[in-house]
């Protein structure tokens, strides 16, 4: 069976990404290796995902001014990203505490839950869940 493995988010500094997705996102880093780029140089292969979790995201601190230029602009402004939770009040709640940005309120769409957030990269994500029911 095939499965996307990793995908990339371009990084402006690997240990400031690291602390958004693990403490503010709450996602598990599974490798922090000393690795080289194509020409030689030293870099870091740097990646976190949900516990449990098959599909990885490869925080790729940029290299020269063309990926900087990428820099939360990988998207160009479009989500591109989705965190789903089971509990979308508590993930919700730890993310305002840990003073994510979120650019929309949460809202009950036909599919779940949806808020969208920023990343420390400036990428837009769906915070997404099942739907928020009231007592």
């Amino acid at each position: 069976m095939s499965f996307i493995s990793l995908v990339t988010i371009v990084v402006a500094d690997y240990d400031a990404a690291i602390r958004f997705y693990v403490d503010a996102l709450g996602l598990e880093l599974t490798e922090d290796s000393p690795s080289i780029t194509n020409d030689g140089r030293p870099k870091r292969w740097v990646v976190v995902r949900p516990k449990g979790a098959e599909t990885g995201i490869l925080l790729a601190k940029a290299d020269g001014a063309e990926q900087q230029l990428a820099i939360g602009n990988q998207v160009r402004g479009r989500v591109g990203f989705f965190l789903r939770v089971d509990d979308f009040e508590a993930a919700f709640r730890r993310m305002v505490a840990a003073d994510v940005e979120f650019v929309s309120q949460p809202r009950t769409e036909s599919y779940g839950t949806v808020a969208v957030f920023v990343d420390i990269a400036g990428n837009r994500w769906d915070l997404l869940g099942p739907a928020m029911t009231h007592a």
